[in-house]
């Protein structure tokens, strides 16, 4: 709707600003001219202009463009999304080529024909819109990012294991390169994985996270590579999958090892190709995403052809980072228990919560099964239940995990009647009895993954 444009014309010449003015109120909405551009920097600020029509030119005998070019230049500077079309003199081709070097959309010869000057300008003023747009979702996309990110989203690393970790984030967030995070359930590998985002050349786009556990087999192309309309029974539109919702960001693929061997040739094929082809549809789509992938099963694991294609860990690790639970990095576990009991006191409105040196000892000698997850999982519960702002070993609730001898004994939870709280209890139990590991859990209780997910989510776990 380029009726509602506003456009800016930059011309020493009267005779040229009437004829532009009185042409180009026919087809956008608002035209202003000036004769002086050290004038523009004020119109800039005063106004939002679609696009801007530049002479090379200024002053009597000028004709090198020059000037033209310097002002070109301090209009993108103050506006990088401005669209602006040079106007050249007949012949003068090579500076109007040399503008379009350094940032110019396009260019007009004097004199014009009116229809080119409107239809340049046209496509200028759609040009400037669009990047405007994008501009407006990238960052919608970072405020998205924020408000998903886990709660809490501090690394915390103070050990020498968590910095060796950093290091490596540190290396390899600005390439390229995919990367494979190992570790047990709960140490922050989607932690880790927006790190690399956050510190890649792809921060601006969107970071798009996939438990790949939690889809079904029968859905998995659809997910991922997106269908066309009527492609299934219920396809009612056509739908993008993953891949192209993260086209130009990073796509991190959780749980990466629970994924059956046929799926993984179909994942393969598409990270060597980086094209999707969306089901129901025979032409493919060239899709430009970084993977970076995560998964609990340990490495020799993985490395077992009849569990996981040799072929795809290859494409997978070209970067490989192996997280430390978090009993293995207990010079960090204070420090945590801190950060979280301060956010959840201002969460639920408490009084900032400390911990008693008896608790601080019980913290550290804990072995948390379920690592930094658990420990979040436990302050929160203490700062909601207990009364005294100073934390005691009790009200953690630790189960006693078989620490070493000596270390001090955990106060079990207590059992209730409640049928939703004891079953968040068994859930709970069960989690931490298989390590937090979802699909152990889910076969000890009975449950499939999708419904242990269900259960957590709602249960807050």
């Amino acid at each position: 709707m380029i009726d509602s444009a506003k456009l800016l014309i930059v011309d020493d010449d009267e005779d040229i600003l009437t004829a532009a003015r009185l042409l180009l109120r026919r087809s956008f909405g608002d035209v202003i001219t000036c004769r002086r551009p050290e004038e523009v920097p004020d119109l800039l600020e005063q106004h939002d202009f679609d696009a801007v029509l530049l002479d090379m030119n200024f002053g009597p005998g000028a004709s090198s463009g020059r000037q033209g070019l310097e002002w070109l230049g301090r209009i993108l500077q103050i506006d990088p999304t401005m669209v602006v079309v040079m106007i050249t003199a007949h012949g003068n081709v090579d500076t109007a080529v040399d503008a379009m070097k350094r940032g110019a959309t396009d260019f007009v010869a004097k004199p014009w024909q009116n229809e080119k000057v409107v239809a340049t300008l046209s496509a200028a003023v759609e040009l400037h819109r669009s990047r405007v747009r994008t501009e407006s979702l990238r960052s919608a996309n970072r405020a998205l990012v924020e408000a998903t990110a886990p709660e809490g989203n501090t690394i915390i690393s103070g050990s020498s294991q968590m910095q060796d970790v950093l290091s490596i984030v540190e290396r390899a967030a600005p390439t390229d390169a995919n990367v494979l995070i190992l570790g047990e359930n709960g140490t922050g590998k989607e932690l880790i994985a927006r790190e690399l985002h956050r510190h890649s050349l792809r921060s601006e786009e969107v970071f798009l996270a996939i438990d790949m556990g939690s889809i079904s087999e029968s859905l998995f192309e659809s997910e991922l590579f997106g269908h066309k309309k009527g492609a299934f029974t219920g396809a009612n539109d056509d739908r993008s999958g993953r891949f192209q919702a993260a086209n130009g960001g990073t796509l991190f693929l959780d749980e990466i090892g629970n994924l059956p061997l046929h799926l993984q040739a179909k994942l393969l094929s598409t990270l060597e190709k980086r094209k999707v082809t969306p089901l129901g549809s025979d032409k493919s789509q060239e899709v430009d995403v970084r993977i970076v992938a995560a998964t609990n099963i340990p490495l020799d694991v993985l490395r077992d052809a009849e569990r996981f294609r040799p072929d795809l860990l290859f494409r997978l690790n070209t970067v490989e980072i192996t997280l430390p639970p978090l009993r293995e990095r207990r010079d960090d576990i204070l420090p945590i228990a801190r950060h979280y009991a301060a956010i959840y006191s201002r969460k639920y409105g408490r009084n900032a919560k400390t911990f008693s040196p008896a608790a601080e000892q019980a913290l550290v000698n804990y072995d948390w099964p379920g690592n930094i997850r658990a420990l979040r999982h436990a302050i929160e519960r203490a700062v909601i239940l207990t009364t005294d702002d100073l934390l005691e070993p009790g009200d953690l609730q630790l189960i006693a995990t078989g620490n070493a001898p000596g270390k001090p004994a955990a106060t079990p939870i207590p059992t209730v009647l409640n049928l939703d709280q004891m079953e968040k209890e068994t859930i709970h139990r069960a989690l931490i009895k298989h390590g937090f590991n979802i699909s152990h859990a889910a076969k000890d209780l009975g449950l499939t993954r999708a419904s242990l997910y269900r259960r957590m989510e709602k249960h807050d776990l």
